[in-house]
């Protein structure tokens, strides 16, 4: 006799069409050709500045390109690109924020008139959050969505992959000792949701001295090259610990 279905996919062996059908349709105002998550197996890893960086590239090459902020209880895309207030609607469907540099953002922050009020809202009502940003926000010719994903492999990233058709993810880890459990843990939550993963990227990985430009790895020698191998993925990128790319990034990515 098989089993009852329980709508948790990413525990779920069966061959069926549950994991289409699970699929949030975008209003009839809405166009997204290409969704890229952005993933990490635990916070603090610069998740949030990776978002914005692709973000702002794509834009730059000519690309319609919007950001939804999946982080429900730590958003922080808003002011990454210095948006303040809240948004406005339009016959029952949200606008979303838009940047000097012509991205579309949607964020917890941009509905909450003091943006320091903590979200203290339990699982099920962030996740219905996520599918409200998706499906109740006007997203008007968008060629590609970063979607910035809280951390770990909980209920809103479940919902998010099993909500939002996401076409692949970019994995962001930092050169820590941890990284080969939290990068393997977050690798096979993608895969078994059978989402593909276009590489990982390294945050964190250096300081460059001011004196002779010499590479200081202050956490050591990362692993993270030799971990995503083990899993048959590309390293990308690694990004140096820079102070001033934070204190900068709202001016350069208008």
């Amino acid at each position: 006799m098989a089993e009852e279905c329980t709508h948790n996919c990413s525990t779920c062996s069966a061959e069926c069409a549950s994991r289409e059908s699970l699929l949030e349709p975008l209003n009839e105002n809405s166009t997204v050709k290409k969704v890229i998550g952005i993933v990490s197996g635990k916070g603090g890893v610069g998740k949030s500045m990776v978002t914005s960086l692709l973000a702002v590239l794509m834009s730059r090459k000519g690309y319609n390109t919007a950001i939804l902020d999946a982080d429900i209880t730590g958003p922080s895309i808003p002011k990454a690109f210095g948006l303040g207030g809240t948004v406005s609607g339009y016959d029952g469907f949200m606008l979303p924020k838009i940047s000097h540099g012509n991205i579309k953002i949607m964020s917890a922050n941009l509905l909450l008139e003091d943006v320091e009020s903590p979200v203290i809202w339990r699982g099920p009502v962030i996740a219905g959050a996520v599918k409200q940003f998706w499906t109740d926000t006007i997203w008007e010719d968008v060629d590609y969505m970063f979607v910035d994903m809280p951390p770990g492999t909980g209920d809103v990233p479940l919902t998010v992959f099993q909500s939002i058709p996401v076409d692949a993810v970019i994995m962001v880890t930092s050169p820590q000792e941890l990284v080969s459990l939290v990068v393997a843990k977050a690798v096979n939550m993608a895969k078994k949701m059978e989402i593909p993963i276009l590489g990982v990227v390294e945050n964190m990985s250096y300081v460059l001295c001011p004196d002779c430009g010499k590479k200081i790895e202050i956490f050591g020698k990362g692993k993270t090259e030799q971990t995503a191998k083990a899993h048959g993925l590309e390293l990308l990128a690694r990004m140096p610990f820079d102070p001033r790319r934070s204190q900068s990034f709202a001016i350069r990515a208008r």
